[in-house]
């Protein structure tokens, strides 16, 4: 089975656009959460995510949304969750209120932060064999692409659709085989100046749309 892994879409539409015409067929997908937050549109992404029934965690944005706390948020990620707040529709907020933290779906463990915890930023450098508990492990948060193989099973985090932090401006996503438990990391381009300019229109901080060009 050959499964799409995302995460981190955060209201990019142009970027889960190119992801999803760049991705080659597959047989499913997850999400490993934070579909809204930070760019201007969050409900076409809850949108595309929820109609193609999507398997997904709720991230820390998305939590922050549906729950108006974004307390410790900067100002650019407390913009993001008001905008969304004010955007999304009620069937858009019902299905982001009902996403679990945790899920397994094709065999795979997802989450959003750690297993342990939600919010915990779990880095490259932090991967390690202990934090699988069945086959494979998806983990969002980070923004940073990367997977681990160990001897019982994998480790990934496909990086971020609609904000990437690796330096790599391009949306990132990942192609999980669940027959070999092997990874192929893929990155692809999109219009990160559509993107600034609907967050000037949007009247959000501007940085929300330019920090996307260097990929930070």
């Amino acid at each position: 089975m050959l499964v799409g892994v995302l995460s981190d879409i955060h209201g990019n539409k142009p970027a889960l656009d190119a992801v999803l015409d760049d991705m080659p067929a597959v047989d499913a997908l997850v999400c490993a959460g934070d579909v809204v937050g930070y760019n201007p549109w969050p409900g076409y992404c809850v949108d595309t995510i929820r109609e193609r029934d999507v398997p997904t965690v709720m991230g820390n944005h998305d939590r922050a949304v549906v729950t108006d706390t974004s307390f410790g948020f900067n100002s650019m990620a407390g913009a993001g969750v008001r905008y969304a707040r004010e955007t999304l529709t009620d069937a858009q907020f019902a299905w982001l209120e009902s996403l679990p933290a945790e899920r397994t779906s094709y065999g795979i463990d997802v989450v959003h932060g750690h297993p342990d915890d939600p919010d915990r930023y779990t880095y490259p450098d932090m991967f390690s064999e202990s934090l699988l508990d069945g086959d494979a492990l998806v983990m969002g948060h980070t923004h940073v692409q990367h997977h681990e193989r160990y001897d019982s099973g994998v480790v990934l985090n496909p990086g971020s659709v609609g904000q990437p932090r690796d330096g790599d401006p391009d949306a990132a996503y990942a192609l999980l085989d669940t027959d070999e438990w092997t990874v192929e990391e893929r990155r692809v381009g999109y219009d990160i100046e559509r993107v600034v300019e609907r967050v000037r229109e949007s009247d959000l901080p501007e940085e929300i749309g330019t920090r996307l060009r260097k990929g930070r």
